[in-house]
């Protein structure tokens, strides 16, 4: 039976934009197991597969159905132990737990500050209603407000991954010699950015842009094949 992702989409249902489904997305590449995306649009999520979710990735494989990316990421490792691990064993899940807190953390937020208009502006007319109501009572200002004087963020953004950077000075992945899922997570975090950012960002050169660049043309570039959003 045909593994479903749902993932989140803007207006064109081929803008997949989310971190959380990039990062389910590189899950089940990695695995080698094949899936149907269903793009889906956030008024959409209360009515996928009969109100069991409140947000996306949403996995369906047969009867099971499991969301969050990092549980899904678990799931795959037990249900296809036969496939490359995503997590690196049990002794890696307190790790790939602490690289979530940093990118959710750290990441997320100046992400966020930096294409939150931008996303709002890739959506259907009835998602740009429920987005902007939802998210200015989170921020307490307006997108606008928010988008303005953007460009200072990225300077905050490029030192927030310095971590990121002195890692891979010893090693290609996160993971190591291969990637992992702690790789997919801070790639679904950039992944985002790029797709969605309408100023350029992202480093063009040294080991973090080596290192997603490496990311992207991965399983036959499926990131890559994802429009950037300049």
């Amino acid at each position: 039976m045909t593994i479903l992702l749902y993932e989140l989409c803007g207006a064109d249902e081929e803008i997949l934009f989310s971190p959380h489904c990039w990062k389910t997305r590189m899950s089940l590449a990695h695995k080698g197991l094949e899936f149907q995306s269903v793009p889906t649009s956030f008024t959409e999520i209360p009515g996928i597969e009969a109100g069991k979710a409140k947000s996306v990735p949403l996995l369906k494989d047969g009867d099971t159905i499991v969301g969050d990316s990092f549980e899904i990421a678990k799931y795959l490792d037990k249900t296809y132990p036969d496939t490359p691990s995503l997590l690196g064993g049990k002794e890696a899940i307190a790790l790939t737990n602490f690289v979530i807190n940093w990118s959710q953390s750290q990441l997320h937020p100046l992400i966020g500050g930096l294409c939150m208009k931008d996303i709002h502006d890739i959506l259907a007319d009835v998602d740009q209603t429920y987005f902007r109501k939802d998210r200015e009572a989170k921020i307490k200002m307006t997108l606008e407000n928010l988008h303005d004087g953007r460009e200072v963020k990225i300077d905050m953004l490029l030192k927030a991954l310095l971590p990121l950077k002195l890692l891979l000075k010893n090693q290609s992945y996160i993971g190591g010699d291969t990637p992992k899922f702690a790789d997919y997570v801070v790639f679904g975090a950039l992944q985002w950015l790029r797709i969605t950012c309408t100023i350029p960002v992202l480093p063009q050169e040294g080991e973090v842009a080596e290192w997603f660049d490496r990311l992207l043309d991965m399983y036959e570039g499926m990131g890559r094949a994802a429009k950037a959003g300049v």
